[in-house]
């Protein structure tokens, strides 16, 4: 069963500054590109759109059975605080408090990971 998406407006990002935060932010533990290795946390390519917990990664149950759809009003949720969106998730990421960063994070993401 499919999670609602939240209801809020997500800003518009700017997606050369979302590189940067994935960079500082999210290339410890993730890859975005085609074929890219998983690390720490799965690779995100293609990720937009796509199920919770679907790719192969040895994903949390929480995450499996979350039913979120991955879209940018549910990444503008989760990336606030990960743990409180999806309790029971293996990310360890606190989470971006700056809206201006997760805009810019998730206009990155919605871009780099159908490239």
């Amino acid at each position: 069963m499919s999670r609602a998406e939240p209801d809020v407006q997500v800003p518009s990002g700017d997606i050369k500054a979302g590189a940067k935060v994935f960079k500082a932010k999210c290339s410890q533990c993730h890859t975005i590109n085609a074929g890219g290795a998983a690390k720490a946390g799965p690779n995100l390519h293609g990720f937009i759109g796509r199920e919770s917990g679907k790719a192969d990664f040895p994903y949390s149950d929480a995450n499996k059975t979350s039913g979120i759809i991955w879209s940018e009003k549910h990444l503008w949720e989760y990336l606030l605080n990960p743990k409180t969106y999806i309790p029971g998730t293996k990310m360890v990421f606190a989470g971006i408090k700056k809206e201006k960063e997760r805009a810019d994070l998730i206009a990155y993401l919605v871009d780099a990971s159908n490239k």
